[in-house]
C-alpha cells in the first residue's frame, strides 16, 4: 500500500514517514502544496495524509483536486487543535478521517489501517479468496491453511492485485506501487516479471489456482474467473 504524506513541518513529516514505513507501507513525501499537487497528478496512492496549512496553498484545495480527478485514494486530514472549521470542511469534501495535532503515532497507524480496510477490503483484517487467506495486519498469507513465505515485494504485489480484482495493471503501475519515486531508476521492468513469476509459483505450488494472468503487451491482472 502506497501513501503520500503532505506536511510542511519537516521533523513531523520525517517521523510520520518513518513510522508508516516501519508498519509496512511505501511512503512518499511532499512538504508544500505544489509538490503535493504534482505528485497527485503523476501518481496513484492508496491513501494520503494531508496537513491543512501548507506553503503555497491549502490541503483542502488539494482534497478538492483529488476529488475532481476522481481518484480513489483514502484521505486523512491533520491540522491544529483549534481548526474545527477545517475539520468539518475536510470531512464534507470527502476526507475519511481527521487527526488533531499533536497525535500519537500509534493512533495514526491504526487510523491509516482502518481507512485502507474500509476502502479496499470492506473493513476486514482478513481477505479470503477461494483457498487463499491474507491477514493484512500480520502481513501473512495462507493457502489451504498452510503459511506461504513471501518477500515484501511479492506480498505488496499480491495485495495490490487483491485490491484491484479483474483490473489490468500495467508493469509501470506495479513498479510505481513497489518502488514509488525510485521507479525512475529502473532500466527495465524485468524485475516485475521475476517477482510475479515467483509469486505465481509459490501460490500454485501450495495448491492455489493461477489467478495472475498476463495481458500481452500491457501487464497483468488478478482474475476472479477461471
Amino acid at each position: 500500500m502506497k501513501i503520500l504524506i503532505v506536511e510542511d513541518h519537516l521533523k513531523l513529516l520525517s517521523a510520520i514517514s518513518e513510522t508508516l514505513s516501519e508498519a509496512g507501507f511505501l511512503c512518499e513525501q511532499a512538504s508544500d502544496f505544489r509538490e503535493a499537487e504534482e505528485k497527485v497528478f503523476m501518481y496513484e496512492y492508496d491513501l494520503l495524509v494531508i496537513d491543512i496549512n501548507l506553503p503555497g496553498g491549502s490541503g483542502l484545495d488539494l482534497i478538492r483536486e483529488i476529488k475532481q480527478q476522481k481518484k480513489g485514494s483514502g484521505l486523512i486530514v491533520i491540522s491544529a487543535r483549534n481548526s474545527l472549521d477545517n475539520k468539518i470542511e475536510g470531512l464534507e469534501l470527502g476526507a475519511d478521517d481527521y487527526l488533531t495535532k499533536p497525535f500519537d503515532m500509534a493512533e495514526l497507524v491504526a487510523r491509516v489501517k482502518s481507512v485502507i480496510r474500509r476502502r479496499n477490503f470492506s473493513g476486514s483484517d482478513i481477505i479470503t479468496f477461494g483457498e487463499m487467506e491474507i491477514n493484512i495486519v500480520s502481513r501473512s498469507v495462507q493457502v489451504k491453511g498452510i503459511a506461504i513465505e513471501l518477500t515484501k515485494s511479492e506480498y505488496d504485489i499480491l495485495l495490490f492485485f487483491m485490491a484491484n480484482p479483474d483490473r489490468v495493471l500495467t508493469k509501470e503501475t506495479i513498479a510505481e506501487h513497489i518502488w514509488g519515486d525510485n521507479m525512475d531508476m529502473a532500466d527495465s521492468f524485468d524485475f516485475i516479471y521475476s517477482h510475479i513469476k515467483n509469486l505465481r509459483k509459490k501460490l500454485t505450488d501450495a495448491g492455489s489456482e493461477n489467478r495472475i494472468k498476463a495481458v500481452y503487451g500491457v501487464g497483468y491482472k488478478w482474475s476472479t474467473r477461471q
